[in-house]
C-alpha cells in the first residue's frame, strides 16, 4: 500500500490524505457525536417529563398534608362514637351500627322521621366532617317514616 501511495503524484497524494481525513471525521461524527446528541435530546425530554411528574407529586403531597392537618383538628372520638352522639342528639334510634374493614360504618335506621334523618345527614357531613359513602332510603309503614341504611366514612 505504501509503494502504491508513493508512486502517485504529489497532487493525488494530497487529495487522498484530505479525503482520508474528511472520511475519518465523518465516521467519528456518525459513530460518536450524532448518537450522543440524540441521547442528550432524549434525556432533556425525559427530564421535562420527570419534572412535570415531580410537580404533580409535590402537589399531591401538599394536599395530603393539608388533609392530615384537617383530620388532626377534627373532633376527637371514634367514628362510631361520633355517629351515636349525633343520632342521640336528634333522637334517632339506631337499629344497627356496623363498622367494616375499610374504616367505614354502616348505620341502619328503621321507622324514623324523614325530616330528622335528613337533618342528621346534613349535620354528619357539615358539623361532624363525615362523608356519606352510600345511602338507601325506603318508606316505612307510617306516614313520614322511613327506613334508611347509611354508609359513612371519616371526612377527608
Amino acid at each position: 500500500m505504501k509503494a502504491w501511495f508513493s508512486h502517485l503524484s504529489q497532487r493525488d497524494q494530497t487529495a487522498l490524505l484530505i479525503l482520508a481525513v474528511c472520511a475519518s471525521a465523518w465516521l467519528v461524527y456518525q459513530g460518536l457525536v450524532s448518537p450522543m446528541s440524540e441521547r442528550r435530546a432524549q434525556m432533556a425530554v425525559n427530564n421535562v417529563a420527570a419534572s412535570a411528574l415531580l410537580s404533580r407529586v409535590d402537589a399531591k403531597v401538599a394536599q395530603l398534608m393539608h388533609l392530615r392537618d384537617q383530620s388532626a383538628s377534627a373532633p376527637s372520638g371514634s367514628l362510631t362514637a361520633t355517629i351515636s352522639r349525633a343520632s342521640e342528639a336528634l333522637q334517632l334510634p339506631v337499629k344497627r351500627l356496623q363498622p367494616n374493614s375499610r374504616g367505614e360504618v354502616q348505620v341502619r335506621f328503621e321507622n324514623v322521621d324523614y325530616d330528622r334523618l335528613v337533618q342528621w345527614l346534613h349535620g354528619a357531613e357539615t358539623s361532624d366532617g363525615l362523608v356519606i359513602v352510600d345511602l338507601s332510603i325506603s318508606q316505612s309503614g307510617r306516614s313520614g317514616g322511613v327506613n334508611a341504611t347509611v354508609q359513612l366514612a371519616a371526612g377527608q
